[in-house]
């Protein structure tokens, strides 16, 4: 044996702290996460073809639900930023989104850009919003900050009601054009396409839009939480006077957490519009409808019941609020699905009653919500 090899002996599993057991773990957990999503996305591409529209349009509801509740829960669970105001963003988005994708004309300004030029505007536009707010949320918190954003909604209304021009009336509204990128329109159904012989048509191609945009706000989520703007974020959560001694910008990690919230409400907003066939219509009261404050409490919902800070958690927390009232219909075949002398619980009613209780529940006796459910039974497989 060469002096060489004395000095530098062969690693092997007892020189490196490892064994093969470990190393095949190691190595499977790995590989896990990638077929995980090989599957998820094999499972989302051929979805339309086993779904029927009806319920393909209550997923892409879901999922545009999803996506804003994904920025709010990475704001408040993330964060530590309590807001009320994703609505408003949900509104601005679709504003922008109809302002910059549509044409102008005597009774409307539009700018007529590309729909992916107006879509990656519109989500700049509603980051730079939510920045905006910064100073105000770098001086009040907790409640105060909730009800500081909870004027945002109100305004919003205020707004899109005294500038029709951008936003459309609140009896008509005004239209969109659908997304689509050179040789392909995700809302024609030309050019035919067919898959497993099965016609995509407008709602087959909207599911495909509404999975990629949330796959892709997903992983953009994650990575932020993982990397050094989630430890910032944290460390403001945690303690700020002890994350200012650490060096970390407090009114820096709350901007940033304003602005990557904001935008994801603005993606969301667009999602709405493009959910409504394109158009763009202003709520007729403040306390109901698409942008109004029962959106923002159904959005807040959505992130206590999935578990705060979740994206995963916010997206099944959106099948909850927002999916259950548009699947019962179709589960039962009527509106009124449960009728009791002469009264009936609608959709909407029975949702509120759910997620009313699912909520007590959670905060006596899961304060992390669904994903905290989902960690335990993972644990429990794992034994």
């Amino acid at each position: 044996m060469s002096d060489t090899e004395i000095a530098n002996p062969p690693a092997t599993p007892e020189t490196t702290g490892t064994t093969p057991v470990t190393a095949r773990r190691s190595t499977a957990a790995r590989v896990a996460p990638l077929i995980g999503w090989a599957v998820l996305l094999l499972v989302l591409f051929l979805t339309p073809v086993y779904v029927p529209g009806e319920w393909l349009s209550v997923l892409c509801w879901i999922m545009a639900g999803g996506v804003a509740a994904m920025g709010l829960t990475m704001l408040i669970g993330q964060a530590g930023q309590f807001s009320l105001g994703q609505a408003f963003f949900l509104l601005l988005g679709g504003v922008t989104y109809t302002v910059l994708a549509a044409d102008g004309d005597a009774e409307y300004i539009g700018f007529g850009l590309p729909p992916l030029v107006a879509l990656i505007g519109t989500i700049i536009i509603s980051g730079l919003a939510g920045a905006a707010f910064a100073p105000i949320s770098g001086r009040l918190r907790g409640i105060y900050l909730g009800v500081a954003s909870l004027s945002l909604v109100f305004l919003g209304y205020y707004l899109s009601h005294e500038l029709p021009m951008l936003a459309g009336s609140a009896s008509s509204g005004r239209y969109a054009p659908t997304f689509s990128v050179p040789g392909f329109d995700f809302g024609e159904t030309n050019p035919q396409l067919l898959l497993l012989n099965v016609p995509m048509g407008a709602a087959e191609r909207q599911f495909w839009l509404f999975a990629g945009l949330t796959v892709i706000a997903y992983l953009v989520g994650q990575g932020a939480m993982k990397g050094r703007v989630g430890r910032g974020w944290r460390a403001v959560r945690d303690n700020e006077a002890v994350a200012t001694v650490m060096g970390v910008s407090v009114p820096g990690e709350k901007a940033k957490a304003f602005a990557i919230s904001s935008a994801y409400g603005g993606l969301a907003g667009v999602m709405v519009v493009w959910w409504y066939s394109g158009l763009m219509k202003p709520d007729e009261a403040v306390e109901l409808g698409t942008y109004s404050t029962y959106t923002t409490i159904a959005l807040l919902a959505m992130c206590v019941i999935g578990g705060l800070g979740s994206l995963g958690g916010a997206i099944a927390g959106s099948a909850l609020v927002f999916g259950l009232p548009l699947a019962l219909p179709l589960l039962t075949g009527s509106n009124q699905t449960v009728d009791a002398s002469g009264t009936a619980f609608t959709p909407i009613v029975i949702t509120n009653l759910v997620f009313g209780i699912l909520i007590v529940l959670i905060v006596l006796f899961e304060p992390r919500g669904l994903a905290g459910l989902g960690t335990r039974l993972r644990n429990l497989i794992r034994r």
